[in-house]
């Protein structure tokens, strides 16, 4: 087989929509900072253009950090706790064990050369400053870019006052955003001395430059002029004190929302409580009543648009609105002044445990895809509403969060579920709320391989259920007990439980993606006892109930295990068939467990067909996703027996050495380039993985790949937090040992390493 591994992502830096204006200097010295320190946090008053900086900073700096450049956007998280949570996401680092996030992300981190931005801290301003301490100190090859109102106050840090536009800059800025809504718009001899007078009063802020231009739609220069001057005279007259450029961007937005009609102004203020992103629907559920009728909404919501109040952003699944964060503060701020920030949030808690409710109805059919990208889109506000019923409504936060289970169990968020689910547990009074989230609690702890803790709350569930004769709690009780004796290798106890399961579900009439999986699970029982034919009819019969309803995430499962019995039977090319065909679903919904399970088969199939190199790829790349999932295996001897046995076999057909470098070549594939591989859409090389042996020192390695990254011995220095003179020196080194007279030598050294 031909072609080569994919090197997998290398940042998450979003592309800039709008052309960057007059930084050139800040630039230049974030950069020169970055080099000097590990931590670099960029402050300044809403709508200065922190963002931006750091955005262009670090799209600028990204050559010379190795593993990328990171962007996590903190704006949206409401839960302190969640501020760890939210960098793995962005990381692309799942880990959906026990272990402490923090301690995940270090290890995840700890070899690695990154440039981690961190945007919107202030809300969080503790959370975050004990994460960034943390990764500080545990992984030397990080440096963070931090953007916030206020410092972190982390040793080491170096702060960097982001200013206003100097008056050129402004002016270019003013122009560009003119001429989007004016086309042919030019700053010339006759109306320099207008623009220059506005950009003047608006302090030089970006955003209340950008504000202003957009208003050109519907006045002249100089109405706009007049207007600016008259409205800022009042509004200045009563605000004494505080900064004064925040006193600038605080005029230039009352002045914008002065502007809106009164539609639009109760609109901008009730839809400050979304968080992230919101669509028609939900402005119109949320933001309509009191005088404001449902059809007024979409009306209000174009007028904020073409203010640039509102961005919108098109998505697969339509039109989605988002605030600036600057401009979703102030319009929570008119909220609460006017008393109302409980009963939008309130309207906010109940349309998302509808929507919720909604979602969890329709997930047994052909919509899964569908609800799984919604829902993931809706996060920030499904945070939203869980933290505002823990706030107001314990009863509420139980029911969503157990409502959620399909994006907890289903979607690859078994941490977050988890962290939700012990929360809404902690208080939750016994009945049939507390039962929920008892089984689905206990369902995701036995997916994280937590068996104590699972086996424990699907005990209460399952007694409480026979207690007080609560049939649908015992059947998903007794359903997901078994689950757990059966990763938990006792299968006598596991199959009887499944069967009494499957009768209660048939005796109460009930078809699912549950019911589906009891089969399924049942069928993965018979294949450890080896009665595959037992295994394959309980497969085809879930399968097909399945492809009845349209219902995929669950059925992938039956196609493993029809995978499983497929190679067992020696038919191999359908078994890689069934494998991939599984791996395709699975990654649809970014089921880590589904993945990792599909994945392990293609390897014993591979294996077993001679394939070794593709073998020993797989397994490598299995061993770095269970590490996100939990146990490998599960822990499970009749899991990981064949586990063990594809093993022993690559290694013998390639050597311990060249088996270590293969797998060692695969556990470094990034999740998506590992899945990519496995269905085929990336080949690797047949041909031995072994790199030629080197001379030189692990740390004279790293000198020379700094090198070969285009760095100074200044800039190595700061990136190995090493003296200058001491980077000198393993410079020297290297050029003796290799033979060398160039460093453009040593890189070139490097490369064909590389390759």
């Amino acid at each position: 087989m031909g072609g080569s591994l994919s090197p997998g992502r290398k940042g998450n830096l979003p592309a800039d929509t709008t052309s960057f204006v007059g930084r050139r200097h800040d630039v230049t010295e974030v950069r020169r900072l970055l080099s000097e320190s590990r931590l670099v946090t960029l402050t300044g008053v809403g709508g200065v253009g922190k963002t931006r900086l750091a955005l262009r900073a670090a799209a600028e700096t990204q050559r010379a950090f190795r593993d990328g450049v990171w962007f996590v956007e903190l704006s949206g998280v409401t839960d302190p706790e969640l501020v760890v949570h939210t960098v793995l996401e962005q990381l692309g680092v799942h880990d959906d064990t026990v272990r402490q996030h923090r301690t995940v992300l270090v290890e995840h981190l700890r070899d690695r050369q990154a440039l981690m931005v961190l945007d919107n801290c202030e809300h969080v301003i503790e959370a975050t400053a004990a994460l960034v301490d943390a990764l500080l100190r545990g992984v030397p090859g990080l440096r963070v870019l931090v953007t916030s109102r206020e410092r972190l106050g982390v040793d080491g840090e170096h702060l960097w006052q982001v200013a206003p536009l100097p008056q050129d800059p402004a002016l270019v800025l003013f122009a560009e955003r003119a001429s989007a809504v004016e086309p042919g718009f030019t700053v010339n001899a006759g109306n320099h001395d207008e623009v220059t007078q506005i950009c003047a009063l608006l302090g030089g802020i970006p955003l209340a430059i950008e504000l202003a231009a957009v208003r050109l739609r519907v006045l002249t220069l100089d109405h706009l002029l007049s207007r600016l001057d008259d409205t800022f005279k009042v509004l200045r007259d009563g605000k004494r004190g505080g900064d004064p450029r925040h006193q600038t961007l605080q005029a230039a937005v009352d002045w914008s929302f002065h502007l809106c009609t009164r539609s639009e102004q109760i609109l901008w203020a009730r839809a400050s409580v979304f968080s992230g992103t919101f669509d028609l629907e939900a402005a119109e559920r949320v933001c309509s009543g009191d005088g404001v009728a449902q059809e007024q909404v979409m009306h209000s919501l174009a007028g904020l648009v073409d203010k640039s109040v509102v961005i919108a952003e098109q998505h697969p699944s339509g039109t989605r609105f988002r605030l600036l964060e600057p401009l979703r503060q102030y319009g929570l701020e008119k909220l609460r002044g006017a008393g109302r920030e409980r009963v939008l949030r309130e309207r906010h808690r109940d349309h998302f445990i509808e929507w919720a409710q909604r979602r969890e109805a329709e997930w047994f059919g052909p919509a899964q895809p569908q609800i799984f990208a919604l829902t993931r889109l809706e996060h920030a506000n499904l945070r939203s509403a869980l933290d505002f019923c823990f706030e107001q409504d314990g009863d509420r936060a139980v029911h969503l969060a157990a409502t959620l289970w399909f994006y907890w169990a289903g979607c690859g968020m078994l941490g977050e579920g988890r962290h939700w689910l012990d929360r809404a547990l902690a208080d939750a009074k016994p009945g049939p709320e507390r039962a929920k989230a008892l089984w689905v609690n206990g369902y995701v702890a036995t997916l994280q391989g937590d068996l104590t803790a699972s086996a424990r709350m699907l005990e209460e569930c399952r007694q409480y259920a026979l207690s007080v004769g609560d049939e649908t709690a015992l059947a998903y009780s007794t359903h997901r007990l078994a689950c757990a004796h059966l990763v938990g290798d006792d299968l006598d106890l596991a199959e009887g439980l499944f069967e009494e399961a499957i009768d209660l579900y048939r005796s109460q009439g009930t078809v699912n993606s549950h019911t589906v999986l009891a089969g399924i699970e049942l069928a993965i029982s018979a294949t450890f006892r080896h009665d595959f034919a037992a295994a394959e009819r309980l497969c085809v019969e879930a399968k097909s109930v399945g492809e009845q309803h349209g219902e995929l995430w669950a059925q992938a499962y039956a196609i493993y295990v029809l995978a499983l019995c497929a190679w067992v039977s020696g038919d191999f090319e359908r078994a890689d068939q069934l494998g991939r065909e599984c791996l395709r679903i699975k990654r649809t919904f970014h089921d880590l467990l589904g993945i990792v399970l599909a994945i392990e088969v293609l390897a014993w199939i591979a294996a077993s067909r001679g394939n070794a190199v593709r073998a020993a790829t797989l397994l490598g790349a299995t061993s770095e996703i269970w590490q996100s999932v939990g146990y490998p295996m599960f822990g499970s001897r009749y899991f990981g027996a064949p586990h063990g046995e594809c093993e022993a076999a690559t290694i013998s057909a390639l050597g311990e050495q060249e088996f270590r470098a293969v797998f060692r070549k695969g556990m470094d594939l990034e999740l998506e380039d590992a899945v990519s591989f496995a269905i085929g859409d990336e080949l690797v090389e047949e041909a031995p993985v072994i790199a030629p042996p080197t001379p030189l020192t692990k740390r004279e390695q790293q000198v020379a790949d700094l090198i070969a990254g285009g760095m100074s011995n200044k800039e190595i220095a700061a990136r190995l937090v090493i003296a200058r003179r001491t980077a000198e020196g393993h410079v020297e080194r290297i050029l003796q040992k290799l033979g060398f007279t160039s460093r453009a030598q040593i890189a070139t050294w490097v490369t064909e390493r590389r390759n």
